[in-house]
């Protein structure tokens, strides 16, 4: 089976034109968008990722979800979530089910000077991510140089949408290699924690589970939520908080969650060594990867 497969919506919208079906499979190598597409050229589009395992999609209605909020957000036309999860689903049918596989869907704004959005499904397989899920990841604390708050003053900031403008998010990464980390934590500028540039950060204080509030303008994670309601079934209560950055020292164990990644324990921060449980990340990434649609 192939490990890169490649499928184009023919209407990724509601108000599209009417289609025999709503995709077409394309080259993986060959060119797929317009020079003047928006997506391109302005950032004008939002995307989604998915992890799959075992031949099955995880999380796929809060990513259809997701996707529809932000799009609304940009105020982009309404997505077709029918056309959208039969091509997801097209798409793993034809990815190897005996690999962990992602599937990225991409919706931009379409050509500028045109009408019609465009759309596709990426799908390939995933790296090896054991190594991250049982040793852990070292992280630095960045700040995003926005209060935490921001959304409720600037909403033209798109805070909680997944838009294509990933520009800053990479430079964080960059920035944590620089600084001989794996990844990255933002901080808000008056030290409010947030995310990381790919990922919720997940805190455990005793039998406490808790993640920064969206509040903040942060994007609601799909893993997140998916490992709230594991921990809530294991006994453990969860919530969503404002927390100060102090959170990071005084938390039991910490946590980066990810759609394909999953649940990466955190072993230091800033250079400052953090015990990994590593029993309940076993317990947790299991449950992650067991995930139906």
């Amino acid at each position: 089976m192939p490990t890169e497969v490649l499928a184009v919506l023919t209407a990724p919208d509601r108000d599209g034109p009417a289609a025999s079906a709503p995709y077409r499979f394309a080259d993986v190598a060959a060119p797929l968008v317009a020079a003047k597409d928006l997506g391109v050229t302005r950032g004008e589009g939002v995307f989604e990722t998915l992890g799959v395992n075992a031949g099955r999609a995880q999380a796929v209605e809060a990513h259809l979800a997701r996707m529809q909020r932000s799009a609304a957000m940009l105020e982009l036309p309404e997505p077709d979530l029918s056309a959208w999860r039969e091509t997801l689903f097209a798409v793993v049918e034809r990815l190897p089910a005996d690999r962990e596989a992602s599937v990225k869907l991409v919706y931009t704004r379409g050509a500028e000077g045109g009408d019609r959005p465009t759309g596709w499904a990426y799908g390939t397989t995933a790296p090896d991510h054991s190594a991250a899920r049982t040793r852990g990841l070292a992280v630095t604390v960045l700040d995003r140089g926005l209060p935490h708050d921001i959304t409720g003053t600037a909403p033209w900031l798109l805070q909680g949408a997944k838009t294509l403008s990933y520009a800053m998010n990479m430079a964080a990464l960059r920035e944590a290699r620089r600084r001989d980390a794996d990844d990255a934590v933002f901080v808000s500028s008056d030290d409010r924690l947030l995310e990381g540039p790919t990922s919720s950060l997940l805190l455990r204080f005793g039998d406490r589970l808790v993640t920064p509030s969206t509040s903040q303008g942060i994007l609601p994670g799909t893993t997140q939520a998916d490992a709230f309601r594991f921990a809530r079934g294991e006994g453990l209560t969860t919530s969503y908080e404002v927390l100060h950055r102090s959170a990071l020292e005084q938390a039991d164990a910490l946590w980066l969650l990810s759609s394909v990644r999953l649940a990466a324990p955190v072993r230091s921060v800033d250079g400052v060594e953090r015990g990994v449980d590593a029993a309940f990340s076993g317990l947790l990434n299991a449950a992650l990867l067991a995930r139906r649609e």
